[in-house]
């Protein structure tokens, strides 16, 4: 049970924010899975490296999350006032978002399941 009113909680727990610039995409038209392989190459990378690596990676989650990342460098620059210079990806990570159920007619009357997967990607930059 935790101690205190509700008002007092709620309030500690806003207390603590990240201000570090970040960017989100929800419900992105790509499976979790897809997207990780390109986030993994770029995690801990500066922006500069990160953005020429998006843009000559030929799978199709490099381009949304170029985008992405483009969007992040943008929220730094213009509402935290860094330089882009010293950024780089702190953190980003795919986590599963709702699937989308469609029916594909087989032989025979048959219909099979297809899941159109679904994901939220965020990244979070820092300075060095």
């Amino acid at each position: 049970m935790a101690k205190g009113h509700r008002s007092q909680i709620k309030r500690a727990r806003n207390a603590v924010k990240d201000t570090r610039p970040s960017a989100k995409l929800s419900y992105a038209r790509m499976s979790v899975q897809k997207a990780c392989y390109v986030l993994d190459v770029i995690r801990g990378k500066d922006v500069q490296t990160a953005l020429g690596i998006l843009t000559y990676n030929p799978r199709y989650a490099s381009s949304v999350i170029k985008k992405l990342l483009e969007s992040a460098i943008a929220n730094a620059e213009n509402n935290n006032g860094m330089n882009v210079e010293n950024l780089y990806v702190a953190e980003c990570y795919a986590n599963k978002a709702p699937t989308m159920k469609r029916i594909k007619p087989r032989a025979q009357g048959r219909a099979y399941r297809i899941e159109k997967r679904t994901s939220h990607i965020s990244i979070v930059l820092d300075e060095r």
